[in-house]
């Protein structure tokens, strides 16, 4: 392929990440924060960073990152065809090449970390960076933020010594947990440093995993007003 032809590529592959940035950003106008367009912007800037290490489609990164969240289950009655269908059509509608829609779509069916027990047996490479740096975004400062707010739109309570983490839960049981905001760290947000896929998610993971035990060991402190005490 000449330097022409390459420019031309380049050129097209910026102008198909500008509009669904821009359908991203119209879409999710109003949405809850923790799944909003900053998560977007977050997710996609980890992916960029995770994949200038690692061999890859960079488009289908991009183009994953960006819509991975475009109609999030939770917000949808749990429908999980709804977001494959939205991003389908809007892939449809610029003209991007089926095998490139199949494979961001394939990304997008299993990305979750409820799906995690129906892994597909072959992932691509792509697949695991996006994946990565959507668990980023779940853990360290931003992901106990994310935690919180979700927590609190859900109005569950922040902590209850009485009621324990549900561990091991089924995805239909996991889909329907309303438990404490502090009992998701130790259903989700503790567990994903071990379940990173890249050498460099799994390096970002290790400090922001520290920081949410840090938060914790503090958390219980204040709780039981033992910070008094030091």
């Amino acid at each position: 392929m000449g330097a022409g032809a390459n420019l031309l590529k380049r050129r097209r592959m910026n102008k198909t990440i500008e509009r669904t940035i821009e359908f991203v950003k119209q879409s999710l106008e109003g949405a809850e924060a923790g799944h909003d367009w900053f998560h977007i912007q977050r997710v996609w800037k980890n992916a960029e960073l995770i994949a200038s290490k690692t061999p890859c489609n960079l488009e289908i990164v991009q183009l994953a990152a960006l819509l991975h969240d475009i109609a999030d289950p939770k917000f949808h009655d749990g429908d999980e065809s709804l977001a494959l269908k939205i991003s389908k059509d809007f892939l449809d509608s610029i003209g991007l090449a089926t095998e490139l829609t199949a494979e961001v779509l394939f990304i997008i069916e299993h990305i979750s970390f409820k799906n995690k027990e129906n892994a597909p047996l072959e992932r691509s490479i792509e697949l695991d960076i996006v994946q990565d740096a959507d668990r980023l975004d779940a853990i360290g400062a931003i992901g106990i933020a994310r935690t919180f707010n979700f927590g609190g739109f859900k109005n569950n309570a922040m902590y209850d010594p009485n009621q324990k983490p549900s561990l091991g839960m089924s995805k239909s049981e996991y889909k329907k947990s309303n438990g404490t905001t502090i009992n998701h760290f130790y259903e989700k947000l503790l567990l994903l440093k071990d379940l990173m896929n890249t050498p460099k998610g799994k390096a970002l993971a290790e400090q922001r995993h520290a920081f949410m035990e840090q938060f914790l060991e503090q958390f219980y402190k204040e709780w039981e007003g033992e910070d008094f005490l030091a």
